[in-house]
C-alpha cells in the first residue's frame, strides 16, 4: 500500500480533462453552487469578521479575493474563505471519511484560479479531483483516525487542497509528490474544536495549507520521496489502523457527497428526518412527547451528543436540543435560529431531559432510528438512511430553494453558477465573493 496511494493522489493531479466523466463534474458543480451559498452567508459571523481582522492586520499583496473584504495573498484568501465557508456549518459532507470537502477545497482552488486567471471550469476539475484525492487519503486513515480525535475535513482536506492548488500552479510530477510531502507536515485538525470558532478554523486552515505547500514546491522546496505512507509519514503517524483505499474506481468517489438542508452538524440529519418523517404532516407538540429516544451510529456520540449547549453553535451539535426543535417546527435550516438566546429556551431544555440518546453498532452513521412515545400512549417508529440516493435535478430543486431560504429573490449571481458556467472564469466567481451585498 506504500507508495500506491502517493501514485494514485499524483495521477488524479495530472488527469485529462476528456477523462473526467461529466456526472462526477456536475455534482462538483453543485457543490460549488452551495458552497457559494454558504460562503456569502458566512461572512456577518462573528469568526468570519475576526479572520477577516487578522488577515487584514498582515497587510499582504492584494492578489485573491477575500469573501466580502478586497484581496489578500492567495494562502490568506484560502484561510478566510475556507473559514467563512464553514462558519455556519452548512456545508457538504462526504461521509465514506466524513468529511467537509468543499470548504477546505474550493478556497484554495479559487485562490490559486484567481492568481493564474484560469477558466471556471479549470477550477471545478482542479476541486474534483482534490475532493476525489482526499476521499482517497480520508478512507485510507480509516475510522480509527476520525474517532480517535482527527477532523478529517482538516486533515485529508489539506491534502486535497495542496492537489487542487498543485494542478492549478502547473506543477509537474516531482513537484507535486514535493507539495504532498512538505503537507504532510502542515495538515492538521482537531474535533475538541467542534461546537467553538476552531471548527471553521479548520477549514480555514487545510486551504491555507494548500496553496502554501503547492507554492513551496513550485519554488523548489525539498520533502520525503513520500510523506503520505512513508517511515513516520503522515498516515503511519496518524492512523494506527490505516485501511487500504479503492485506488481504481470507474465512478468517481465524490459522487456521493450529500448536502445539507438543516443548519447544524451532519451527523444529526438523519435524525431530523426521520422525526419529519414520524410527524407525516401532524403537529405533535412537544408537551403530548413523553420520551423521544434516538438510535445512532457510537461514531456520532463524541461529535454531535451534546448533552446541555451552552452556546448557538453547540446547540447544532445537540441530539436532544435539535429533536426538540424539530418537533416544535422551529425551522432548522435557517441560519438565524442558532443564537446564544437557543441554548437558554427552557422548553427546549425541558424536552431534552426526555430525549435519550442510544449508540447502537447496528444503525450505520448515515442512518438514524427513533421512537416516539406520546402521553396518550401512541408509539411511533421511524428511521432515515442519508445513504439513499436522491437524483442530481432533485439536489439542485433542493439547493435552489436553499438558496432562496438564504436570499431571497437575490438569487441571481449565485444561479448564473448552475445556469452561465461555461462562459465564466473564475475571476468571476471571485468577484461574487468579493462584492455580493
Amino acid at each position: 500500500m506504500a507508495l500506491d496511494l502517493l501514485n494514485t493522489v499524483v495521477d488524479l493531479a495530472n488527469r485529462r480533462a476528456d477523462d473526467i466523466p461529466q456526472s462526477a463534474r456536475r455534482f462538483a458543480l453543485l457543490s460549488l453552487y452551495d458552497w457559494l451559498l454558504c460562503a456569502v452567508a458566512g461572512r456577518p459571523e462573528p469568526v468570519a469578521q475576526l479572520i477577516r481582522s487578522y488577515v487584514r492586520s498582515e497587510a499582504a499583496a492584494p492578489v485573491a479575493s477575500m469573501i466580502g473584504d478586497g484581496k489578500t495573498s492567495p494562502s490568506l484568501a484560502a484561510l478566510v474563505n475556507g473559514t467563512t465557508s464553514h462558519a455556519l456549518d452548512f456545508d457538504d459532507t462526504h461521509f465514506a471519511h466524513i468529511g467537509h470537502l468543499s470548504v477546505a477545497i474550493y478556497p484554495a482552488a479559487f485562490a490559486a484560479a484567481e492568481e493564474t486567471d484560469a477558466d471556471l471550469s479549470q477550477a471545478v476539475d482542479a476541486f474534483l479531483l482534490g475532493a476525489e484525492a482526499a476521499i482517497r487519503v480520508g478512507l485510507t486513515l480509516g475510522a480509527e483516525h476520525y474517532n480517535r480525535g482527527f477532523h478529517q475535513t482538516a486533515t485529508a482536506g489539506a491534502f486535497g487542497a495542496c492537489l487542487a492548488a498543485s494542478r492549478l500552479y502547473g506543477l509537474n510530477s516531482d513537484q507535486i509528490r514535493t507539495a504532498i510531502g512538505l503537507c504532510a507536515t502542515r495538515a492538521s485538525g482537531l474535533k475538541c474544536q467542534f461546537g467553538t470558532m476552531g471548527k471553521p478554523y479548520n477549514a480555514g486552515i487545510a486551504a491555507s495549507n494548500g496553496i502554501e505547500t503547492a507554492k513551496l514546491a513550485l519554488l523548489g522546496f525539498s520533502a520525503p520521496e513520500d510523506g503520505l505512507m512513508g517511515d513516520q509519514g503522515f498516515i503511519p503517524t496518524h492512523s494506527n489502523d490505516p485501511q487500504p483505499a479503492p485506488l481504481q474506481e470507474d465512478r468517481y468517489l465524490f459522487e456521493d457527497i450529500r448536502y445539507k438542508f438543516h443548519a447544524c452538524c451532519h451527523g444529526t440529519h438523519a435524525m431530523l428526518e426521520a422525526l419529519s418523517l414520524a410527524m407525516d404532516g401532524r403537529r405533535i407538540s412537544l408537551d403530548e412527547v413523553r420520551s423521544c429516544r434516538v438510535r445512532t451510529s457510537p461514531r456520532w456520540m463524541n461529535v454531535c451528543n451534546i448533552q446541555k449547549p451552552a452556546t448557538g453553535l453547540e446547540v447544532k451539535f445537540s441530539y436532544r436540543w435539535l429533536a426538540g426543535m424539530l418537533l416544535n417546527n422551529d425551522p432548522t435550516g435557517s441560519i438565524t435560529l442558532y443564537t446564544d438566546a437557543l441554548a437558554d429556551d427552557r422548553h427546549l431544555a425541558a424536552f431534552a431531559e426526555r430525549v435519550e440518546v442510544i449508540p447502537d453498532d447496528a444503525v450505520g452513521y448515515m442512518q438514524s432510528e427513533c421512537e416516539l412515545v406520546l402521553t396518550s400512549g401512541e408509539r411511533i417508529s421511524t428511521r432515515f438512511d442519508l445513504e439513499d440516493p436522491i437524483a442530481p435535478d432533485e439536489i439542485e430543486r433542493k439547493l435552489r430553494r436553499k438558496a432562496s431560504s438564504l436570499y431571497g429573490d437575490r438569487t441571481g449571481p449565485f444561479d448564473r453558477i448552475l445556469d452561465a458556467h461555461g462562459s465564466l472564469s473564475a475571476r468571476d466567481v471571485a468577484i461574487l465573493l468579493r462584492d455580493f451585498t
